[in-house]
């Protein structure tokens, strides 16, 4: 039971390195960040500062929770893509849709070496142009503001829905 917890968790871990990492910078900042609150509320002159190191606080908890709720949905993604691998085989199309970001081509072939085809999605994803240095997603390099876009968040929240 342990032993297929620990895996699970590995694989969690495993199927979105990206987000993981940003989840413990972003911890990190949040902690300093409240550190300096928590310094500067003890001095009396300087309230006003802290009530800036507590909005950066806030803010960078959101980015820890922005993060791990794009892992999840990694996560979530490789178990269905893994799914969809088991019962039809390696189909070059499935891999076409999920090339556009970095972290869906990580969650992708995972689940094509666990059934057994991940030289088959290499190829794929090379064929297609991207290499290990493509880390942010097709559509943020073409227009950054678009990650406000109610469209943008649906397709990295809700995977496999495109809409």
């Amino acid at each position: 039971m342990l032993r297929s917890v620990l895996s699970e968790l590995f694989r969690y871990l495993q199927v979105a390195p990206f987000p993981h990492l940003t989840t413990v910078k972003v911890s990190a900042l949040a902690a300093l960040s409240a550190g300096e609150a928590w310094f500067f509320l003890e001095q009396p002159e300087f309230s006003w500062v802290a009530w800036v190191w507590i909005v950066l606080t806030g803010l960078f908890t959101w980015g820890v929770i922005l993060c791990q709720a794009d892992a999840f949905s990694r996560y979530r993604e490789f178990k269905r893509l893994r799914r969809l691998l088991r019962r039809y085989g390696f189909r070059p199309g499935i891999f076409r849709l999920v090339a556009a970001s970095r972290c869906q081509r990580d969650a992708a072939l995972l689940a094509a070496r666990e059934t057994g085809c991940r030289a088959q999605a290499r190829n794929v994803f090379r064929e297609l142009g991207y290499r290990w240095y493509h880390i942010l997603p097709d559509a943020i390099v073409a227009n950054p503001f678009i990650f406000f876009h109610p469209r943008f968040l649906r397709s990295t929240f809700v995977p496999g829905k495109r809409s």
